[in-house]
C-alpha cells in the first residue's frame, strides 16, 4: 500500500466507535431469546467483553450503559474497572419501556404521577452520569398509540415538551441530552417521536445541550438517510449516530450487512463535513442485538465494517468530485464516488492497525486469543444477562 493512501485514511486512527453493553447479553425475537455460552452475568463482565473488542480493534474506547439493566451498587467502582480494562463508560441510556406503568406512555402519559416517575428515572440516569464521568444522556421514547382517538396527539406532544424541559433542567453544564427517533414500534398508529423533524423540534425548543440521535434502523424503507445526516450536521444537531443494519424494520443486524453501499454513502456525507473527527463531538456507536451470531465477533465485525466504509469515504477524490459537480458531469461525479467505493481498503486498514501495534486482522486475533474459551469455562452459574435484564 502506498504511503499517500495510508495518509488519506490516517484520520481513522482517532475514530472511535462506542459499543453497547446490551450487545454482549442474550437476545432474540419476540418468539425466543437464545442462550449462548460465556454470556456476561454482570455489568462488570459486559465491560470486560467490550474491553476485549477494543483490544483487538483499537477502535472501541467507550461502553454505553443501560439503566436499570446495568445498575450496580457502586458506579464509581464500575468506572474504575472500565478504566483499568482500557475503556471508558460512555452514554447512559434510559429505559421507559419495561414497566407496567408505561403501558399507555411514559413522558407523554396523561397521568401526572406516571410522567413524574419517568422524569425521575431520567434524573437518576443523570446521577449515574455524574458517578461514571459520562457526559451523555440518551433517550429513546417508545411512547405512542395504537388506535385513532386513543389519546390526543397534540396533548401528548405538550406533555412530552414539559417532561423534556424537566429532564433538561437537571443536566450539568457539560452534559448533553440526545433524543432518538423511530418511525414505528412498539405502537402502530402514532409514535410520539417518529422522525428526525419531531426530535429536532424538541431539541431546538430545549437548547444547545439537546441534539438528535440518528439510528440507521429507525427509518421507513427507501428513506435517504444521508440526506437527514447532512441536514442535522448543518444545524449542529447531530449528536449521535447509531450503527446497525436492517432489511425490513429495526432488525439490529451487523452494520453494513444488508446495504454496505448505503453505509458508504452515509459516511461520505459525514467525512465531507469533517464530522468524523473527534472535535465534531458526534458520538458514533453500535446499537445492535446479536440473536444468532456470537456476541463479541459480531461487535468486532461491525467495527471493521464501519472502518471500511469510512476509509472508502476518506479516499473519495474531493477535488475531482467538486469539479464534476460544478461542471454538471452527472456520471463523472457518480464515478468518483464509485471509484472510492470499489477500492479494497482492507490492506490499508491492516497497515493502519499495525502502525498502532494491533494485529492486522481483529477477527483472527480474537480467535487466537482464547478469550471465548476462557469465558465459557469461567462464567458458570448465576444469571446470564439477557435482553431486558
Amino acid at each position: 500500500m502506498t504511503t499517500a493512501a495510508l495518509q488519506d485514511i490516517s484520520a481513522l486512527a482517532d475514530f472511535g466507535i462506542e459499543v453497547p453493553s446490551w450487545a454482549y447479553g442474550n437476545s432474540g425475537t419476540r418468539f425466543k431469546v437464545f442462550s449462548t455460552p460465556g454470556v456476561p452475568r454482570t455489568p462488570f463482565e459486559k465491560v470486560a467483553d467490550a474491553a476485549e473488542v477494543n483490544r483487538v480493534t483499537g477502535a472501541a474506547p467507550r461502553v454505553s450503559l443501560h439503566i436499570p439493566w446495568d445498575y450496580v451498587d457502586d458506579f464509581g467502582k464500575l468506572a474504575a474497572f472500565a478504566a483499568d480494562s482500557g475503556v471508558a463508560l460512555g452514554a447512559v441510556n434510559s429505559n421507559v419501556f419495561q414497566d407496567d406503568d408505561y403501558k399507555l406512555g411514559s413522558l407523554t402519559n396523561s397521568d401526572p404521577r406516571i410522567r413524574a416517575k419517568a422524569v425521575a428515572h431520567h434524573l437518576e440516569c443523570i446521577d449515574v452520569m455524574r458517578a461514571t464521568g459520562s457526559k451523555v444522556l440518551k433517550l429513546w421514547l417508545p411512547d405512542g398509540t395504537n388506535y385513532a382517538g386513543q389519546d390526543s396527539i397534540r396533548a401528548r406532544q405538550d406533555r412530552l415538551a414539559e417532561s423534556l424541559q424537566e429532564i433538561y433542567a437537571g443536566l450539568d453544564d457539560d452534559h448533553r441530552l440526545l433524543i432518538e427517533y423511530k418511525f414505528f414500534e412498539p405502537y402502530f398508529y402514532t409514535t410520539d417521536i417518529p422522525d428526525w423533524g419531531t426530535s429536532l423540534l424538541h431539541c431546538l425548543a430545549l437548547g444547545d445541550k439537546a441534539q438528535v440521535v440518528l439510528d440507521t434502523g429507525h427509518h421507513a424503507p427507501g428513506t435517504n438517510i444521508e440526506f437527514i445526516v447532512t441536514q442535522l450536521i448543518r444545524q449542529n444537531k447531530l449528536g449521535a449516530f447509531d450503527f446497525n443494519s436492517r432489511n425490513y424494520a429495526d432488525d439490529d443486524l451487523i452494520v453494513g450487512a444488508a446495504d454496505p453501499f448505503q453505509l458508504f454513502r452515509i459516511m461520505h456525507e459525514i467525512v465531507s463535513a469533517g464530522a468524523h473527527l473527534p472535535e465534531s463531538g458526534i458520538n458514533f456507536m453500535l446499537d445492535q442485538c446479536h440473536n444468532i451470531e456470537p456476541k463479541i465477533p459480531g461487535q468486532i465485525r461491525s467495527i471493521m465494517n464501519v472502518q471500511e466504509a469510512t476509509a472508502k469515504a476518506l479516499l473519495v477524490d474531493a477535488v475531482a468530485l467538486d469539479e464534476a459537480q460544478l461542471g454538471g458531469d452527472v456520471l463523472g461525479a457518480h464515478a468518483v464516488l464509485m471509484d472510492a467505493y470499489n477500492t479494497d481498503v482492507r490492506g490499508l486498514l491492516g497497515d493502519l492497525r499495525e502502525s498502532k501495534g494491533i494485529d492486522r486482522d481483529p477477527v483472527a486475533a480474537y480467535a487466537r486469543s482464547g478469550y471465548a474459551e476462557r469465558i465459557e469455562s469461567e462464567r458458570i452459574g448465576g444469571n446470564q444477562a439477557s435482553w431486558g435484564a
